[in-house]
């Protein structure tokens, strides 16, 4: 159990050239102030837009390792309190689960934080974060939120002096406990030594880093291992049954929440013993004693294994785990590997590769300022040697420390994008097929020892599950959008003296393609529209759409009148023994008279704005929904289209939602008809279904046809 941190030093001997730690005593004196127990300061990077963890108070800086570089469009605390310029409160584990499930993912426990801007009125320098044990109450007192604001802005105002006064902030250290130096058995006086040794139980002392600082002969009796040797190590590195990540997880979970965290653990071959731990914002405080016999639990022998890095890496692989899920097309795991991993590593930037045809495609690519620099390698062949076809082909990591490190191996490659001095080459390997190559640039030489390599080959096969699920939604969704633009027409063909207009919006839910559709069949000499809404909205009802659609087109084309085009069309539908039904609307135009004579198979009624504004739902006769009976018939209805008037025909998409009346969507869309109807015909489209609540939601298919009567030709 490690945190990667280098021991805290006196603040002289940093080099410091201000008189005093700036940031760590302003994180101090704020966590005093609130009585938070840990914190730490966010500065942002030069030229980027990424936070930088500057220092951290009251815990390891690795319980914060995922986030010690994090970018401002991350969905975390403290880059939301910048993007934000406001304090973000987060009141307890449950809160935390609900806003930001991939912190929560990574530190489960019970705890309150605060996260605010360090900014002036006109430049933001970074952010803090201070946190409470779970205790505390859900909500931020007002003192509390006066406290943290005020201590946020003196800082700001010092950094923006320090900024004018060209005065660089230096390193400064961690605000932890030192680690207890001297011989094991040492406690502050002789008599207080020799009350702990009295004791029958064992107590063990660890500072915040989990170091043991102090063990009685008690606690080396039950760990079976000398005292001298605990001394000034870690319980996991130095008593191998204790090796395990469940135990560093109540180490952390206590420093975390502060609350008293026990659990047991068998000493091989047969002994159990309780560990208690106690917290404090110095560490901790351990008691041990022999369990009762738990052997009837079954609790698998611990497994043994590496541990000072691993806290680090299986937080980082949590926190990126928790991120990937959330995407869902290609471009959505380019973003969030730039967002989440490329600050997390030290990187610059980032390019995922793949292939297609034989040849290298550039699926993505951030941090570059010239793209043309990256995309110019997008068809290249995979039997060129370069180390992106290399790694992609053979499965195998590649990294280059340094640009002459590259040229030595690939001296044929020439015209690499400037600006970068170390490369990370990951294959993307997903059920054993590799399916492309995260390329991870650094801008200045950087050295890959054997644990970051492994870190990172570990990060390669997160993006890969999630690269090769973003590949197969993006070819359903490029399929299923190709099917409804083949389905639906590629424009409308209005008769002389009538204007249309038509939006469709698929249902976000599914496979976006569904089976509303709209179509005018410009005969001679009177013309039609059609608008219908096949059930479902799925390649099954895309599918019956289409056969929907020409049937209509091909009656109408035959000559037939209004109620026979609905009732061709029904019996097609029962006979092509489809288990779906269909709603339609169908209106025969006729301009020069300035009427349409309209037929109804179970679908919304239509809207008419007359032309002094008026708005009114025509209450159209009608029959069932096509495809229940083959014996049907649908009546026809006239309605007069003087100049001026506009027809609204839509499918229940636009006015069905859940809790809305749609008798109250009807009347809202009428009032709003009334008020724009004069606007052109394209913006009232938008319009319309921009003001719909139903079609913001989405739950079903939305299509609407609009006709607008020009008079005659």
């Amino acid at each position: 159990m490690s945190d990667g941190q280098r021991p805290a030093q006196a603040p002289e001997a940093t080099g410091s050239r201000v008189g005093q730690p700036l940031l760590s005593l302003s994180l101090a004196t704020m966590m005093d102030e609130v009585h938070a127990h840990s914190g730490a300061v966010y500065l942002l990077a030069n030229d980027e837009p990424v936070l930088e963890m500057a220092v951290v108070a009251g815990l390891p800086r690795a319980f914060a390792a995922p986030w010690e570089r994090v970018g401002l469009s991350a969905p975390i605390p403290v880059a939301e309190a910048v993007r934000g310029r406001r304090l973000v409160w987060v009141g307890g584990e449950d809160d935390m689960a609900r806003r930001y499930p991939r912190i929560a993912v990574v530190l489960p426990y019970p705890f309150a934080l605060a996260a605010l801007p360090v900014a002036t009125a006109d430049k933001a320098y970074g952010a803090v974060f201070v946190t409470w044990p779970g205790s505390h109450p859900p909500e931020l007192s007002d003192r509390e939120r006066e406290h943290l604001t005020a201590a946020c802005d003196r800082l700001a105002a010092r950094l923006e002096r320090a900024a004018q006064d060209n005065r660089p902030i230096p390193r400064e250290p961690d605000l932890l406990a030192s680690t207890v130096t001297g011989v094991a058995g040492t406690l502050g006086t002789v008599e207080a030594a020799r009350m702990v040794a009295r004791l029958p139980y064992g107590l063990v002392s660890l500072d915040l880093h989990g170091r043991v600082g102090f063990a009685n002969a008690a606690a080396a009796e039950l760990l079976g291992t000398p005292a001298g040797e605990l001394l000034g190590t870690h319980l996991w590195a130095s008593v191998p049954w204790l090796n395990d990540p469940m135990y560093e997880d109540r180490y952390r979970g206590a420093l975390i929440s502060q609350h008293v965290t026990s659990f047991v653990a068998l000493r091989p071959p047969g002994d159990w013993l309780s560990f208690r731990l106690y917290p404090s914002t110095t560490g901790l405080s351990v008691r041990i004693s022999r369990a009762r016999a738990v052997a009837e639990m079954g609790r698998a022998a611990p497994r043994t294994g590496a541990g000072p890095s691993r806290l680090v890496t299986i937080s980082q692989v949590l926190s990126l785990a928790g991120a990937l899920t959330e995407a869902v097309g290609v471009q959505d795991v380019v973003q969030l590997v730039a967002d989440e991993i490329v600050p997390s590593v030290g990187s610059q930037a980032v390019v995922l590769l793949g292939s297609q045809g034989g040849r290298l495609h550039v699926l993505g690519h951030r941090g570059y300022a010239n793209p043309h620099h990256v995309e110019r390698f997008d068809g290249v062949a995979l039997s060129e040697r370069m180390p992106g076809t290399h790694v992609l082909t053979t499965g195998v990591p590649a990294f280059f420390d340094s640009r002459q490190q590259l040229d030595r191996l690939y001296p044929e490659l020439t015209g690499l994008p400037g600006g970068f001095a170390a490369w990370a080459y990951l294959p993307l390997i997903a059920s054993g097929r590799p399916v492309g190559t995260c390329v991870l640039a650094y801008s200045e030489p950087h050295v890959f020892p054997a644990d970051e390599r492994a870190v990172l080959t570990s990060l390669g096969g997160l993006i890969a599950q999630a690269l090769a699920r973003a590949l197969l939604y993006d070819a359903k969704n490029q399929l299923a959008h190709g099917l409804q633009e083949a389905l639906l027409p590629r424009s409308l063909m209005p008769p002389p003296g009538i204007e249309a207009a038509a939006r469709y919006l698929p249902a976000t839910q599914g496979m976006e393609i569904g089976g509303d559709f709209y179509d005018m069949v410009p005969t001679r000499p009177l013309a039609a529209a059609v608008i219908g809404d096949v059930q479902g909205h799925n390649v099954t009802a895309a599918g019956l759409m289409g056969q929907i659609r020409t049937g209509v087109r091909a009656f109408t084309t035959g000559g037939q009148a209004p109620e026979e085009v609905m009732g061709s069309t029904n019996r097609l539908l029962v006979d092509l023994g489809a288990d779906l039904f269909a709603s339609c609307l169908y209106l025969r135009l006729d301009p020069d008279n300035e009427r349409a004579v309209m037929a109804r198979a179970g679908h919304p009624p239509p809207l008419l704005r007359r032309p002094d504004g008026r708005v009114r739902v025509l209450d159209l006769a009608g029959g069932p929904l096509l495809g229940i009976d083959a014996d049907a018939t649908y009546p026809t209805t006239e309605v007069d289209l003087a100049r001026g008037s506009v027809l609204v025909l839509y499918t229940d998409g636009l006015i069905e939602s859940p809790g809305v009346d749609i008798e109250d969507a009807l009347a809202d869309m009428g009032e709003l008809l009334n008020t724009i109807g004069d606007r052109p015909l394209e913006q009232l489209a938008d319009e319309l279904v921009a003001h719909s609540v139903a079609a913001r939601d989405r739950v079903d298919d939305v299509a609407v046809l609009l006709l607008r009567a020009l008079g005659r030709a």
